[in-house]
């Protein structure tokens, strides 16, 4: 199953690489329903945004790990990559920006 990669990677940098995105997914993992603990309370935009955020680093070590395994083309492994990237750093701006500015006490 690890050996289906294509050229790019061997054997065991793929076992390799596929360890460390495991326990990166199972750590995002993690975060993501922590976030999700803290929207259920707060319940307002920005830990939605957040939570959103972690769920999309979720989905980035997920598809990495279809990557490895030959299950996600490198194309499409670069689209969605990339398109996570650009909307992680959007929401996390937009979540600044959103509890705008600090008191002075």
């Amino acid at each position: 199953m690890i050996g289906a990669v294509g050229e790019w990677l061997t054997g065991t940098e793929a076992a390799v690489l596929l360890v460390i995105l495991v326990l990166a997914t199972l750590g995002t993992a993690a975060l993501f329903v922590i976030g999700l603990a803290g929207y259920r309370r707060r319940r307002t935009r920005t830990y939605l945004l957040l939570t959103v955020v972690l769920g999309l680093l979720v989905v980035r070590s997920v598809v990495g790990i279809g990557t490895v395994l030959g299950l996600v083309p490198m194309p499409v492994h670069h689209l969605i990559e990339h398109s996570a990237d650009l909307t992680v750093a959007a929401l996390v701006l937009y979540a600044l920006f959103q509890m705008g500015s600090p008191t002075i006490e």
